[in-house]
């Protein structure tokens, strides 16, 4: 099957997936040996609370699980409890301030003790914790409460009536941490535990015996893993780091792994590695986006590392006809092509995905030098010294512009440069190994939450189908910042308190139409106002060798969401 065809059908075929592993559960646990899976962008801890990279986060859901996640049709599922709690079945009260979950008896953690709900309470105390500065801490906005009335009920109050209550324990940004492993490890201690934040105790499928940060993970079947027969691996070695390229001739061409996660790789590149026969591409759209961050802060190394991406504001990038400028100068369909083909699409928008809540209200499809050009002239920045670039109160526009290492983004590199360079702004490039760049070792200087740069590059995306959390990433308080640990989901440190208050009526709106109309209204501020640059609205891309059986990808949560459904299937074509 080729790409194109795993692209168009990918959505469609998802139902029958779970029939194709009718049979595949059936034996003892561990009945198939080692599984390999490999991410060029390598973890490098094991807790999403302290770091909000993606690859931290996936591999973590190996072992750490929440209460509810979502599965690839984005409809909410029921994890470690018994249903999704609504108002209808009592679960979420009447006025919408309080959602009662209830654990599913005789759950365990990997050391074999019982899974309750004084683990869920003490897991939204550690994140809610003001000294930590947690990177999930969006999910927890509004919550005044979380009381457990028995071992099995966890009940989450809220200030205000709160319509989707499905943000704290719910997917995998969101899992439960053991109260007895992580008791001495709060607050500002929170980084400092290697041992808990390496190798957690969970309920999920696998177990770690060994964590080497930014290179392996190794891990074993959890022997108390609540369905029998499950994980058919015994073991799993995951590994991190090289690039996209070797991770996917690692499955597809040489049979190495069994797994390659997000291969942002060009088409001709997939297609010609398919062709050996070892693996297959999968594929699917959610609402992942690359885009440009502008930094709204200033990140001079003159104002030292406590105040750099701090001060406000940045010397011109707040100013509306350069970013716009700088939005316009760029060929998004060029960067499709080149980067994509059929697992991109060019838009404009922070949130494009669901279809309900993608704004129409801007156009971005055609790229337009003169006109931004004429925008930077119009606004008096000028090149008064004929270098080719355009000066500000007498400074050289002048920016740096980082990313990860990664093909495909080199190359948009090379060509937003040049393009940038037509209307007089320089771009210095410089890019970062990823799993040093999405890390989050808060002591390093070249993470993406420190953004010591103007301008940086990446892609990320939100769990389930409502965007509410993901939208609270623009809200003024989630900056991070020394006070938090360098931790906070706002990246561009883009603030505007009519955002701030747009986003709390999100909160409290309760019909569907309304919400996503907000939510329209939330993506069109942040994107008109300077907060980033939207280039490609990105399918989720990864390969599995054909002998791997149970794959069904997930762009709503986790992609190792199932992995305990995994298994062999001996089909090696």
């Amino acid at each position: 099957m080729k790409l194109r065809t795993v692209l168009m059908g990918a959505i469609a075929s998802l139902p029958f997936a779970q029939m194709a592993m009718a049979d595949a559960h059936e034996g003892e646990r561990g009945r198939d040996g080692e599984v390999k899976i490999i991410y060029w962008q390598a973890p490098s801890i094991l807790n999403p609370f302290l770091s909000g990279g993606t690859k931290d986060v996936e591999s973590a859901s190996l072992i750490v699980e929440p209460l509810a996640r979502y599965n690839p049709q984005g409809e909410l599922t029921p994890w470690l409890v018994e249903e999704i709690p609504t108002v209808s079945n009592g679960g979420v009260s009447e006025d919408l301030m309080s959602i009662t979950w209830k654990i599913t008896p005789g759950i365990m953690w990997s050391d074999g003790t019982p899974f309750t709900s004084a683990d869920v309470k003490f897991t939204a105390d550690y994140c809610m914790n003001e000294e930590m500065g947690c990177a999930q801490l969006t999910k927890f906005a509004g919550v005044t409460s979380v009381e457990t009335p028995d071992e099995m009920t966890v009940v989450v109050t809220f200030a205000e009536p709160t319509p989707f209550p499905y943000g704290p324990f719910v997917g995998g940004e969101s899992p439960i941490l053991q109260a007895a492993q992580f008791a001495d490890c709060t607050g500002a201690r929170a980084p400092e535990c290697t041992d808990q934040n390496f190798g957690p105790i969970g309920t999920g499928p696998f177990v770690v015996t060994e964590f080497r940060t930014n290179d392996v993970i190794t891990l074993v079947a959890n022997e108390n893993y609540r369905e029998a027969g499950k994980p058919a691996f015994a073991s799993m070695t995951f590994k991190g780091g090289g690039d996209a390229t070797a991770a996917g001739r690692s499955v597809m061409e040489t049979g190495e792994f069994d797994y390659a996660w997000n291969l942002q790789l060009a088409p001709d590149v997939i297609a010609q590695m398919e062709e050996a026969g070892l693996g297959t591409p999968v594929a699917g759209f959610g609402p992942l986006v690359e885009r440009i961050m502008l930094n709204n802060t200033n990140p001079d190394p003159a104002l030292g590392p406590d105040e750099r991406s701090v001060i406000r504001p940045h010397p011109f990038l707040g100013e509306p006809a350069v970013y716009k400028a700088m939005s316009m100068a760029i060929d998004r369909p060029l960067l499709v092509e080149v980067g994509y083909g059929q697992a991109g699409k060019v838009t404009c928008n922070w949130v494009p995905a669901p279809a309900a809540v993608n704004s129409t209200t801007f156009d971005c499809s055609t790229q337009d030098i003169a006109g931004a050009n004429a925008m930077l002239d119009e606004a008096g920045f000028v090149d008064t010294d004929g270098d080719g670039v355009r000066e500000v109160n007498g400074v050289p526009m002048k920016i740096l512009y980082q990313t990860s290492t990664n093909a495909v983004r080199q190359d948009f590199q090379a060509l937003i440069k040049q393009w940038w360079s037509e209307i007089g702004i320089e771009a210095e490039l410089r890019n970062l190994d990823a799993s040093v760049f999405f890390g989050g070792d808060p002591g390093s200087p070249d993470t993406f939450q420190k953004f010591y740069a103007d301008v940086e590059m990446y892609a990320n995306t939100f769990n389930g189908t409502d965007p509410q959390s993901y939208l609270g990433n623009g809200l003024c308080d989630k900056a991070p910042s020394p006070a938090t640990q360098w931790q906070g989901e706002n990246i561009s440190r883009f603030c505007m308190p009519e955002f701030d208050a747009l986003h709390a009526q999100l909160t409290t709106t309760a019909d569907a139409g309304e919400r996503a109309a907000i939510a329209i209204q939330l993506n069109d501020m942040m994107v008109e106002n300077g907060g980033m640059i939207p280039l490609v609205h990105r399918g989720r891309l990864s390969a599995h060798a054909n002998s791997l059986g149970g794959i069904d990808l997930n762009v709503w949560d986790s992609e190792l969401w199932n992995a305990a459904d995994w298994y062999r299937t001996g089909d090696n074509r």
